[in-house]
């Protein structure tokens, strides 16, 4: 009798497994730990909480939730268009923007296709493209930073996918907005050109790729609620593109796959500009603080302007256990190559202070 793995589809069994931020009840339950004691600096969440107007959208949702969610994500399509002058249907809603890219691959790979990406880049972008039975092309970083000349060179006629995050997860390296516009301008017109800015409002400049999608250029943009509005535990991602590669993505997308009190809370999160500020402001504040701290404690870290930064720290694997043992959770990057760098997210002034107190302990 075949087991369920003989059974299986091939890409299944090499899919690497998604490792995520481990959860404050489950780090409290196993280490005998108050719960309301553990603070959270893996996830890169938002440590000011959801936008107080997206808050008040998901409770006043939650008395219709007996019906279903608009299937066509109708009024956060036509906020978004609003919001980057551009039409409802260059718009795909998806269930964090993870599951936009998802789309993507499953709408244009097919086995024998090629993707490009950084080595140290969102683990996502290789998930998607193994599931679709194609092949991972995997650009060097040198220092954790993109080299855009080494994706240029790295295309072939079988690449259809090019992703590139920047800030980039989980490194939080940036590249100038003149050489993304560059890389976009110079790919073939057989390549799909993903930019990845899940982390772009904390940004001072961005590039924006919107001309080159109005001319006809297979180009696509993906966002995301979960970070600076956040909203990571409702769930809402979108990607902007042309009419023709959001009409294809709807194709696959499954009917309802973003929920009734998500899309209300995103519809008004986009809106509140003021909690959006406070967050980019608290979080340049952050990142001064995290960094001079690892600098007074004699620990290199990567450069960046996400809501986190990467820091190499002596035993790092060691070290994310005993944090975890009095309350302090963080993420280590193993699994990205990284062996001794842990990605640490900008808290409140208050939990950037204890976690490198007790980084110091250590």
């Amino acid at each position: 009798m075949p087991s369920y793995t003989e059974l299986a589809n091939q890409p299944v069994l090499s899919q690497p497994i998604y490792e995520a931020g481990r959860p404050i009840e489950v780090v409290a339950r196993e280490f005998g730990l108050d719960p309301t004691q553990v603070i959270k600096l893996a996830s890169n969440e938002n440590p000011l909480g959801p936008s107080p107007l997206g808050l008040e959208a998901a409770r006043r949702a939650l008395d219709s939730v007996h019906l279903y969610p608009d299937g066509g994500c109708t009024f956060l399509r036509e906020k978004l268009a609003q919001h980057w002058q551009m039409q409802p249907n260059q718009f795909v809603i998806g269930n964090g923007s993870n599951e936009v890219m998802i789309l993507l691959a499953q709408t244009f790979l097919r086995p024998g296709d090629e993707v490009v990406f950084g080595s140290q880049a969102f683990v996502v972008y290789k998930l998607a493209t193994l599931m679709q039975g194609a092949t991972p092309v995997e650009v060097p970083m040198p220092n954790f930073r993109h080299d855009l000349p080494a994706f240029k060179a790295a295309i072939t006629p079988r690449t259809k996918i090019v992703f590139l995050a920047s800030p980039n997860n989980p490194t939080g390296g940036t590249d100038e907005p003149e050489a993304i516009l560059d890389l976009a301008r110079s790919l073939p017109e057989h390549v799909i050109f993903c930019l990845d800015e899940a982390y772009a409002e904390y940004l001072d400049a961005s590039a924006d790729l919107r001309p080159l999608i109005l001319s006809g250029r297979k180009v696509v943009i993906t966002r995301t609620f979960s970070k600076a509005y956040g909203l990571a535990g409702l769930r809402v991602g979108y990607l902007m593109g042309s009419a023709e590669v959001c009409g294809l993505l709807n194709r696959v997308r499954q009917p309802f796959n973003v929920n009734l009190p998500a899309l209300a809370a995103a519809e008004a999160a986009l809106q509140d500009r003021e909690f959006v500020q406070k967050t980019k402001l608290v979080n340049a504040q952050g990142i001064v603080q995290l960094g001079q701290g690892l600098k007074q404690l004699g620990f290199h870290f990567i450069e960046g302007e996400a809501n986190f930064l990467a820091a190499q720290i002596p035993q790092a694997e060691e070290v994310f256990l005993r944090l975890q043992k009095v309350g302090v959770i963080v993420r280590p990057l193993k699994s990205y190559g990284m062996t001794g760098w842990l990605r640490l997210t900008v808290g409140t002034p208050e939990q950037n202070q204890r976690l490198l107190k007790e980084l110091a302990k250590l």
